[in-house]
């Protein structure tokens, strides 16, 4: 049997592969410090689980509106023309089941056999594979760790040809931890100016998770790119909610007719009880900023610890939850993983499965326990100074 060659020839993700297969480990052996996963070690704030039981106990079961609970679409887009000064209306959001598939959805309306799309490496995982299981071909613009992984227009235009459709970008960055700067936005504009008829998938996931009282710029706040950028978000990271499968897209009215007729095809709606818990996170604020807190806090941790490693750096994260590691070694990435959790029992992600092929790093989560960071980082001194010929 011959199945969908595109979707066949797509690589399982790497995070989720490792994830699992870390998660069987600690089975075996619980001192394996698993920091693979993009998941917040807080429990779902209570006044969100209260308001889903007492959906459930008043029978709100039952099929939901495919775009999504009016009041929450509505909640939304008053949250993104406060807060991202990006002037979508009710009418302009759809309410998916994560954020990963308003990605998908994004992607797949957008993007025909041949086309192709550019994203910026490093970069997640999922962003190249779902446009090959669509059809079209990823093209990697690689950034470099050196220049603090900034985008440049030379190396946008060296990425771009008269088959690209989309432009996906992701800031706060998974996994390096980066943030859009004043010159970054500047290199975008030169580049959407130059072509107009490319579009920009904002991936904004992380956006409540930043640091050191820095500010996040969305595309879609300049006028002359509102319509050409959807914006993809969700409720899993900023409100721990990741097993909710919550998320959304905003985007321009005709592509949303698009969009829509996909999801209803596909999923038929997302569920309406959980749609009113994620109506209640958006007012979770102290909560929110509690766990943001928490998270800059072993951020912290994680800067001092591995500044005093020998043969590691780390680049300080602005945003988002991850401690993107460089390692002054001669194995690959993929294989000093495995030796990492072989002699130290360390479980992270290689560089290599975001696309970063110039040095070997490796993405930690911090989203743990201090006492699980500072663990972590005693193995990795005592294995950079046993194992590493240091």
């Amino acid at each position: 049997m011959e199945f969908n060659r595109q979707i066949s020839n797509v690589e399982p993700s790497k995070s989720v592969t490792l994830l699992t297969k870390t998660k069987e480990l600690q089975k075996i052996d619980p001192e394996i410090l698993n920091l693979t996963g993009g998941e917040p070690d807080f429990p779902t704030p209570k006044a969100i689980c209260d308001t889903v039981v007492a959906e459930l106990a008043a029978g709100h079961t039952h099929y939901s509106d495919s775009r999504g609970d009016a009041q929450l679409r509505a909640r939304i887009a008053r949250k993104l023309q406060e807060e991202n000064h990006a002037p979508f209306q009710p009418e302009n959001i759809l309410i998916t089941p994560g954020a990963k598939y308003a990605v998908y959805l994004t992607i797949r309306a957008l993007i025909n056999p041949g086309d192709e799309a550019i994203w910026l490496t490093p970069g997640w995982v999922s962003y190249p594979s779902i446009v090959e299981a669509s059809g079209g071909i990823p093209v990697a613009v690689h950034l470099k760790y050196e220049e603090n992984y900034r985008i440049t227009a030379e190396a946008l235009e060296a990425a771009v040809s008269d088959k690209t459709k989309l432009l996906i970008i992701n800031y706060p960055n998974n996994p390096t931890g980066q943030i859009l700067t004043e010159a970054d936005i500047q290199a975008l504009t030169v580049f959407l100016r130059k072509h107009p008829n490319i579009y920009v998938l904002s991936d904004e996931i992380y956006e409540k998770i930043v640091y050191d009282q820095k500010q996040i710029i969305s595309l879609a706040s300049i006028p002359e790119f509102f319509d050409r950028v959807v914006i993809v978000n969700g409720f899993s990271k900023c409100s721990a909610m990741t097993g909710w499968r919550l998320g959304y897209l905003a985007c321009n009215t005709a592509m949303y007719q698009v969009v829509l007729k996909l999801f209803q095809h596909s999923i038929s709606c997302t569920s309406g009880f959980l749609q009113r818990g994620a109506l209640t996170a958006m007012d979770c604020v102290e909560k929110t900023e509690q766990m943001r807190q928490a998270y800059e806090k072993r951020k912290n941790l994680l800067v001092k610890g591995i500044h005093e490693i020998p043969g590691v750096e780390l680049l300080t994260p602005a945003g988002a939850f991850y401690a993107w590691v460089k390692f002054d070694t001669d194995m690959d990435s993929e294989t000093l993983c495995n030796d990492l959790l072989d002699k130290a029992k360390i479980a992270g992600v290689p560089g290599i499965a975001y696309g970063e092929e110039d040095c070997v790093c490796i993405r930690f989560s911090f989203a743990a326990s201090e006492d699980v960071l500072r663990t972590m980082l005693e193995r990795l001194k005592t294995y950079q100074t046993t194992h590493n010929d240091l």
